[in-house]
């Protein structure tokens, strides 16, 4: 059974290593952009991410208590703007599983718990953001039933 739990500062070289995991998928899909191998954040960012209640961080654990997968997500609102209502959104800034991980529902553990958390916290909306160059996330997310909400576009002018 995966158990989804907060991340904890023990969690960090693991996630860590899954962070670079990421980087390299976008780095595969599009060089032009990513650098690989990389990370998104050092340790002391993801120390100070792991302990703010803004930024809740999840890790998908084995029977040992190893991340074998993580869920980064924000807090989002905006309030008294002049077109946008002023609901809450949980964004998903990064999901991860372990390529050793994949095909145990690693990704709809994090997902559905997620979910939950939101749910439980009153938010009105769970968003996040893929790059077209990972299909299978893609893929995915959609049979997560999420939706488009806006998509991105772009025309590279130095080829």
């Amino acid at each position: 059974m995966n158990v989804v739990r907060r991340a904890e500062e023990a969690d960090i070289p693991k996630i860590l290593e899954l962070l670079i995991q990421v980087d390299m998928v976008h780095h595969k899909g599009r060089p032009d952009i990513f650098k690989g191998p990389a990370t998104k954040y050092n340790e002391e960012q993801l120390r100070a991410i792991i302990a703010d209640d803004n930024t809740p961080v999840f890790v998908c654990v084995d029977d040992d208590n190893i991340p074998m997968g993580h869920a980064f997500c924000i807090h989002k609102q905006v309030i008294g703007d002049n077109v946008l209502t002023d609901i809450k959104t949980l964004y998903i800034d990064d999901i991860c599983v372990d390529e050793a991980a994949r095909g145990k529902h690693v990704g709809k553990a994090l997902y559905d718990h997620v979910i939950d958390y939101a749910k439980n916290a009153g938010y009105y909306n769970v968003t996040l953001n893929v790059w077209t160059c990972n299909p299978g996330a893609m893929k995915f997310y959609e049979s997560m039933g999420l939706k488009p909400q806006k998509i991105g576009m772009e025309k590279i002018l130095q080829e």
